[in-house]
Parts: structure tokens; C-alpha cells; sequence
């Protein structure tokens, strides 16, 4: 099971994610300095943004993270090629691409296999997770684009872009069990509901190797105040004197 020890620990699996497509650049700069304050694993921000997130965290150990074919992810390969070569030119750490979601349906699986690993090919040792949007799968489908994305390369499957309707956190774990299940050697990053830390912790303990949500600096802040911040002092015993 997992056990988060301490506030530092827990941010280190989270992404903090601000893909809002209205953020004006002094929004994201103050973004990019709560994310400062707890060290997060990673930034999850819009290509617009990546060179602005790359001077901002320079001095900091946080990746990164911008999105490809997104959030619908019914681009051409060559498109999403082009996209991800932007962004590793512009400094992006690691890319979340949106898979063919069409390609599922038709069960194309091949075309996603080679659309994958074409991009994976370009970035070579960074990492690539792929969203393949559970809330709009079958959980067949599920495990058989799990199966083509884990046999292309990518790193990470990714549960969803966040622009859909979150899951309850049973339909959460029957995802993460259906990807361990299919894709035995691929991690998790699981996106949508993980908007509060109980939320949070019953995601990493399913599995999970690591959230993207947009409430990342509450979910850190209200773990450490809970657990690090509070201070209890003993109430004073008095003992009689025997007789």
C-alpha cells in the first residue's frame, strides 16, 4: 500500500496543471511561483508558455510538462510530430499527447502504434505519456489501447485530458487496474478528480505513479497543515499523593 511520509514526498507525484486556454502571462507567472513553493514533480502548462515556465523554474528540479494534440487528439501524425518538435526546441521536458480517439473506435490500434512510437522515436530518452480519455472507452478498448501504447514505447498512459467529466474513484481504480492488468510495464498518471488529498491517496494507493490536477498547491498545503503544521500540546497530569 502507499504511504505518503510527508508533504515533500507528495508533491514529487503530483503535476500541477494549469491548462486554462485564457491565462494571461502574469496568471502563469504566478502559477509558476506557487508551484516554486512545494517543489512539484512537474508543471503541466500550455506550448504558448514553455519557454516563460523554462526561465521561471531554471533554479528548480520541476519538469516541464506541455501538451500535444490536445485536447481532442484528431490531428495528423504529422501534426503532432511537428508539435512535439516545437516543444522540445522551446524546452519542454515532457510531452501528455492525446491519442486518436477515432483510431479506438475503428480499433486502428496499428495506426496508434505507429503514431506513438514515431513521436516517442523524436523524443528519445523524455518522457511521453499518452491520454486515451477512459471516461469515452469501453474498458475493452481500454485494454487494448493500453496493450498498443505500452508496445509503442511510451512511458506513461495518461486517464484523461481533464476536459471531460470526472470518474468516481471506483471508475479510477477499474482504469488503473485495467492498465496494470494489460500494460504491466507502463506507468499511470491519472488526470480528473484528484481534487482533494483523500482523493489523491486512495489514487497513488490504487497505483497510480503519479496526478495531474489543477488543485495540486491546495491538495499539498492542506496535507502539510494537517500533518506537519499541527502542534499539540499536552495537558498537564497530576497525580495525588498516596495516603
Amino acid at each position: 500500500m502507499y504511504q505518503i511520509k510527508n508533504s515533500k514526498e507528495l508533491a514529487n507525484v503530483i503535476e500541477y496543471t494549469n491548462l486554462n486556454n485564457t491565462a494571461t502571462e502574469a496568471e502563469m507567472k504566478e502559477f509558476l511561483e506557487r508551484a516554486k513553493e512545494f517543489d512539484f514533480r512537474a508543471v503541466v502548462i500550455n506550448p504558448t508558455f514553455v519557454p516563460l515556465a523554462k526561465e521561471a523554474l531554471k533554479d528548480t528540479n520541476i519538469k516541464v510538462v506541455t501538451v500535444i494534440g490536445f485536447p481532442l487528439g484528431f490531428e495528423s501524425t504529422e501534426s503532432k510530430i511537428g508539435e512535439a518538435k516545437a516543444a522540445i526546441d522551446n524546452g519542454a521536458d515532457e510531452l501528455d499527447m492525446v491519442v486518436n480517439l477515432s483510431y479506438v473506435k475503428d480499433k486502428k490500434y496499428d495506426k496508434i502504434k505507429e503514431e506513438v512510437s514515431k513521436v516517442k522515436e523524436l523524443l528519445g530518452d523524455k518522457i511521453l505519456k499518452v491520454i486515451i480519455e477512459t471516461q469515452a472507452l469501453e474498458d475493452s478498448e481500454k485494454a487494448e489501447v493500453s496493450k498498443a501504447i505500452e508496445e509503442a514505447g511510451a512511458d506513461y498512459i495518461k486517464t484523461s485530458t481533464g476536459f471531460v467529466s470526472a470518474p468516481t474513484i471506483y471508475e479510477t481504480v477499474n482504469d488503473i487496474n485495467i492498465v496494470q492488468r494489460y500494460a504491466p510495464s507502463i506507468k499511470i498518471k491519472v488526470s480528473s478528480g484528484a481534487d482533494t488529498y483523500k482523493i489523491a491517496n486512495q489514487i497513488l494507493t490504487a497505483g497510480a505513479d503519479t496526478i495531474g490536477t489543477t488543485n495540486g498547491y491546495q491538495i499539498v498545503k492542506d496535507y502539510r497543515n494537517l500533518r506537519e503544521n499541527t502542534q499539540v500540546t499536552p495537558k498537564p497530569i497530576t497525580f495525588s499523593d498516596d495516603e
